[in-house]
């Protein structure tokens, strides 16, 4: 991870960040989180949301931002009351700076990712280039899963997220950044015009899809599949007659890949994975939790908000405040309710600037054909899995971006 870093700021350095390499360094990190945890070699548990923040900072050092992101300059400064209360509340007994960090890291690194890409202008290639330095990290991770874990037969013992089968981590967040990895490459099919390429990429989105699903972790393949969905909705709209006759063909390979994974799935699950996506446990009973537990923690953030609904109860506090209330000693799962337990007033607001900036902004410029795409991807995440990792905060960030598709079609004039 140090050597990395170091490579990216050399980058950085030499070229003064001329073509945005702050993206293309937080891009790699933002891919390689998971692989790091998973091998033990990330220096600490929240240091790739801390590398993105000093990454984007460089940036700025150089780039600057635009008034215009004033919105999430409030939204960082709405943060700060959670953190006065999280050291008036919290017990004597918690480490108040690890509280901070673990809970905050993730919105913040969104919030610095943000204004450094709200309303700035980059080539359609510069973005493909930064997917790209995302997704080659999560191959890593494909691959790594292929080698190192066993087979799926040997380590099922129910419906369950399997450990196993996610490389001995956790299944939400592998299952997250594979179906990011499998979203960028879904892209890839229809952005880039070489067979070769395209070739590869559906190659590789087969066994990232089938890693996915096997980790029996939902969230972040259905994820992947409403991102796809709305990109492909974006994409339609904006092309052109020709364009739209010319996307059938690639929808249909696309959707006969997807059903092949599918099909190799549940072969090797020996049909467990239809039970899972059914709710049902490993006799074909419905489940009565849907949510595998989040709801009970969902439901005592709400009481928590409802107890201080204007202060909130403190950055950190919510753990506290669920295992007095219930005995379950378990961090959110849900960054909207955490916001609204432990900022308040404060929270809502937030909330508020997140949702309606990049809905205003896509609105006003629709150059960015991701963008209710990352958006998609942000907000289910936070859903099942917070802002334990940095991926939803700098996919979040991208949607902010403007996108130059004239550069790409510019041809060289020659003099006589």
């Amino acid at each position: 991870m140090i050597a990395i870093c170091f490579y990216f700021l050399y980058r950085i350095v030499s070229n003064s960040n001329r073509k945005d390499e702050v993206l293309l360094a937080a891009g790699y990190i933002t891919g390689f989180e998971v692989l790091s945890r998973m091998t033990g070699g990330a220096i600490s548990y929240e240091f790739s949301k801390y590398a993105v923040i000093g990454f984007v900072l460089i940036g700025m050092f150089y780039k600057g931002f635009k008034l215009t992101s004033l919105p999430y300059f409030i939204y960082i400064l709405l943060l700060i009351p959670g953190i006065v209360f999280s050291a008036i509340n919290l017990s004597y007994e918690a480490k108040v700076g690890n509280a901070i960090g673990f809970n905050l890291s993730g919105p913040v690194c969104l919030g610095i990712a943000a204004l450094y890409c709200y309303d700035r202008k980059i080539p359609i290639a510069r973005l493909q280039t930064i997917l790209l330095a995302v997704l080659l990290p999560i191959v890593s991770i494909t691959v790594y899963l292929f080698l190192y874990s066993p087979s799926i037969r040997d380590v099922l013992t129910g419906t369950a997220s399997n450990f196993a089968a996610s490389g001995g981590f956790g299944p939400n967040q592998v299952s997250t950044v594979l179906g990011l990895g499998a979203f960028i490459l879904f892209t890839r099919v229809f952005t880039i015009k070489n067979r070769l390429f395209n070739i590869v990429d559906i190659a590789l989105l087969g066994l990232i899809g089938y890693r996915a699903l096997i980790t029996f972790s939902r969230g972040g393949v259905l994820t992947a599949i409403a991102c796809a969905v709305l990109f492909l909705i974006a994409l339609y709209l904006k092309s052109g007659v020709k364009q739209k006759v010319n996307l059938l063909p690639k929808i249909i390979v696309m959707a006969s890949v997807i059903i092949g994974v599918w099909v190799v799935s549940s072969f090797a699950t020996m049909g467990l994975i239809e039970n899972r996506y059914a709710n049902e446990d490993a006799r074909g009973r419905e489940k009565g939790d849907v949510g595998t537990g989040r709801a009970a923690l969902f439901e005592t953030e709400l009481e928590a908000f409802k107890e201080a609904p204007f202060t909130g109860i403190g950055v950190g506090k919510s753990k506290e405040y669920r295992e007095k209330r219930t005995n379950i000693e378990a961090a959110s799962h849900n960054e909207i309710s955490r916001l609204l337990s432990e900022h308040g007033l404060f929270g809502i607001l937030a909330l508020l600037i997140l949702l309606i900036t990049p809905l205003a902004f896509g609105l006003q410029h629709r150059s960015n054909i991701y963008l209710y795409a990352f958006l998609c991807f942000w907000f289910f995440t936070i859903n099942h899995s917070a802002m334990r990792i940095a991926a939803p905060a700098f996919i979040y960030a991208l949607s902010l971006l403007k996108i130059d598709y004239a550069s790409k079609k510019k041809t060289a004039l020659h003099r006589k």
